[in-house]
């Protein structure tokens, strides 16, 4: 799926408001062409739905025409693979997340691209938290001890779904079920827009879920949120529990995301990006529409994206191990 950002789609579909165009030192007068950011999942998910704000954003500050593509699959390693093949001339962009960075390297057995030797970090982009949500219509608990209690008690125990195997959403549901002596059998989808109807259908009765995905339809009343995975309450699920509010101690989950480059994409165009996504994510209007959505928008160096990825690829790799997910 391909969408072209222009100004029309900018005003009717985010309404955030213009930015001033700076006058950056930009890389031999990029972009000069088309821009286009890869997302590696499907369109209506929280990758998909916060990558197209922070490309309204850049066409506004960097001027041009920017383009998403989704080319979802394989965990995402389909988007990447064609962003790290891509030409390294700046108008290949990826929208990668905390899964190939930090995570896929331990789940496939085989992997066409490395993330340090194949790709350029630019900048932090966002980061959210899960949220353990179940189908109000179909699962009585009010709360996750309740919700425990419940779990443990069915007949066949429990489906709880992910937006597929391996993502943060599997290995978190993964390890709330090993951790609470739950029978948990995962169930999953092709990305959250798929996995919500069936929740709310009862045929999945879980997730621990990107927030961003969720928010709109714990809003509505038709999921209730038990609980968030990020250290502190998310500011607008102020009711919601922490995990370890709610009982269950060092279950700190955050996804995160950045985005990246070919690796030997000139240095200036990887600057330029980089500086203008440091000066988006200081917007108050942007920092707003990120959280109403479920996540807080990220600017950073590019040097701090590697050096988060290194520092949780550890804690990963273990529940990695936890889930017993591996694919081909």
């Amino acid at each position: 799926m391909t969408t072209v950002l222009n100004r029309r789609t900018a005003l009717a579909g985010l309404a955030l408001g213009g930015l001033a165009r700076p006058a950056l030192a930009q890389g031999d007068g990029w972009p000069k062409q088309p821009v286009r950011i890869i997302v590696p999942y499907p369109a209506g998910g929280s990758t998909d739905v916060l990558t197209r704000i922070l490309g309204e954003r850049l066409k506004d500050k960097l001027g041009g025409t920017w383009v998403i593509e989704n080319r979802p699959g394989a965990g995402g390693n389909v988007g990447i693979d064609a962003v790290a093949k891509s030409e390294p001339d700046g108008y290949t962009i990826g929208s990668a997340t905390v899964g190939h960075f930090s995570i896929n390297q331990y789940l496939y057995a085989k992997m066409s691209w490395d993330a340090d030797r194949d790709l350029a970090p630019v900048s932090m982009s966002w980061e959210l938290p899960n949220v353990a949500v179940v189908p109000s219509e179909h699962v009585p608990a009010k709360t996750l001890a309740e919700f425990i209690a419940w779990a443990k008690a069915r007949d066949g125990g429990i489906f709880y779904g992910s937006p597929g195997v391996g993502t943060t959403p599997h290995l978190s549901g993964a390890l709330f079920c090993t951790r609470n002596g739950i029978k948990g059998t995962h169930v999953p989808f092709r990305g959250a827009a798929a996995t919500i109807p069936a929740i709310l259908k009862g045929d999945v009765q879980f997730a621990v879920d990107n927030l961003a995905s969720y928010m709109s339809i714990v809003e509505s009343g038709q999921m209730r949120a038990l609980a968030v995975t990020s250290p502190s309450r998310w500011p607008t699920l102020k009711d919601v529990p922490t995990m370890k509010e709610a009982g269950m101690e060092d279950f700190v989950v955050t996804s995160w995301a950045a985005f990246v480059v070919p690796k030997a994409t000139p240095a200036a165009i990887v600057q330029t990006l980089s500086q203008a996504l440091q000066e988006i994510a200081k917007d108050p209007s942007v920092q707003a529409r990120f959280q109403v959505a479920g996540a807080r928008v990220l600017g950073s160096p590019p040097e701090e994206v590697t050096q988060l990825a290194h520092r949780e690829r550890p804690m990963w790799q273990e529940m990695v191990r936890v889930s017993a997910a591996k694919l081909e």
